[in-house]
């Protein structure tokens, strides 16, 4: 028992760890649920919730009605699941804070501005998630689920997901770091 104690109180987990710990979560998340792991549905389906409590006359369409209803999903189920596992994993290792720029990089090339750091998140989260919304899919839908099943898809993608993350760093960074 001391050493589970000890394991949920570190700052950083030893992915091999972490890796077979998220195995077993897509594997009982298809056996429990008969879903695969994937979050990005589920920012569709809230913003459906949303759209409907605020204009109901603009959300009441095919998309909304049929392909991607307004509902609480699993993936809705999931995505507040990360969100309070984040807060208890950084709870129980002692590094729950609030932070707004405290990234030393960051400030070094961009300065300490948070308006720029906002602004660029949110835009590169719009861009995410539209991209999913195109692909059918984010991330953990195909790379971890796809993974999980061994589709070639899901390795061609964590492939060209790294490398456009090289990409978007140089462009970001500018050589400067």
């Amino acid at each position: 028992m001391n050493w589970l104690k000890t394991q949920l109180k570190k700052e950083l987990w030893s992915p091999y760890a972490a890796g077979v710990l998220l195995g077993v979560v897509g594997v009982l998340t298809v056996w429990l649920s008969d879903t695969l792991l994937g979050a990005s549905g589920a920012f569709q389906s809230l913003a459906g919730i949303l759209g409907k409590a605020v204009a109901p006359a603009l959300f009441d369409n095919m998309y909304f009605n049929f392909i991607m209803p307004a509902q609480i999903t699993w993936g809705v189920i999931l995505l507040v699941g990360i969100f309070f596992g984040g807060m208890l994993g950084a709870f129980s290792s002692g590094t729950l804070k609030w932070r707004t720029n405290d990234d030393r990089q960051w400030k070094a090339v961009f300065g300490s501005q948070n308006w720029k750091r906002w602004a660029l998140a949110f835009t590169g989260a719009i861009i995410l998630e539209y991209g999913a919304g195109i692909a059918g899919g984010c991330t953990s839908g195909l790379a971890i689920s796809g993974g999980m099943l061994l589709a070639p898809a899901a390795f061609l993608f964590i492939g060209a997901m790294f490398a456009s993350g090289i990409l978007t760093a140089l462009l970001v960074y500018r050589k400067r770091y």
